[in-house]
């Protein structure tokens, strides 16, 4: 299924809090993200529409299979290209803020091949 950037930017948002906290609620994302909470609500009701994402009755959002799947290769995405830009020379907040527009638009290809640069310097 296509989701769109925005979507793409939820999931990888709830996968980076559930690495450091034990329950993620809207509320996290929505201080995470800079979102209002009406937004953050609509966009969590879109994913778990989706498949991407489960509440549990008690608000805590958890990412499916396929969530975190897709949260994953994103959150790979934005380190490989982060990285990159910083073997490049660029400062790491202005690196990670590039890498977040360039994640959802490069190729698989494009990525390997970035991925095998940084890995060899």
């Amino acid at each position: 299924m296509h989701l769109a950037e925005s979507g793409e930017m939820y999931l990888e948002t709830i996968y980076i809090l559930s690495q450091k906290k034990n329950a993620v609620h809207s509320v996290d994302v929505s201080e995470y993200m800079g979102y209002s909470k009406p937004s953050v609500s609509r966009a969590i009701g879109l994913l778990r529409n989706a498949g991407y994402v489960e509440m549990a009755e008690d608000g805590a959002l958890s990412l499916t299979s396929a969530g975190y799947q897709r949260a994953e290769k994103i959150y790979e995405r934005h380190t490989v290209l982060t990285d990159f830009l910083v073997c490049l020379g660029v400062d790491p907040e202005t690196a990670s803020e590039d890498a977040c527009k360039m994640e959802h638009g490069i190729s698989d290809r494009s990525l390997m091949a970035i991925k095998a640069f940084v890995e060899r310097q």
